[in-house]
């Protein structure tokens, strides 16, 4: 199965980092979900995550949740070009990374802007996305 990357569909940062992944994912490892979508609702669900906090990055991988900081370095551990040497910055603390990560998640509509509704990927990516 294909990691998949739950985001906030109405987030523009969110969507950019999503089309970003994209475009340095050649080999399609990931699938994506907005956390507004019917599958991002069930996944928080099933996994006893905030239901209405669309604040966290999400990556299901083999079986595991990551969220956060955690989850964007181990997607960008897995793009093509030189992305993945930022992996090293795991090795700060997760309550610094998360701390930062958490500045952005709460300025990020006002910082990077807001859709009415969930970006809706082309036809040609379509098979990538989870509704």
């Amino acid at each position: 199965m294909n990691d998949v990357i739950l985001f906030d569909g109405l987030c523009n940062l969110c969507n950019n980092s999503v089309q970003f992944v994209i475009r340095r994912d050649p080999g399609r490892r990931f699938r994506f979900a907005s956390l507004q979508s019917e599958f991002g609702k069930r996944f928080l669900s099933t996994h006893h995550l905030p239901e209405n906090d669309y604040n966290s990055f999400i990556l299901f991988e083999n079986g595991s949740v990551f969220t956060r900081s955690t989850a964007a370095l181990r997607v960008i551990k897995k793009l093509n070009g030189g992305w993945p040497v930022l992996y090293a910055l795991i090795v700060i603390p997760r309550f610094l990374r998360n701390g930062i990560y958490n500045l952005v998640a709460r300025n990020r509509y006002r910082w990077f802007g807001k859709r009415n509704a969930c970006w809706v990927p082309t036809p040609e990516l379509n098979d990538l996305f989870f509704d």
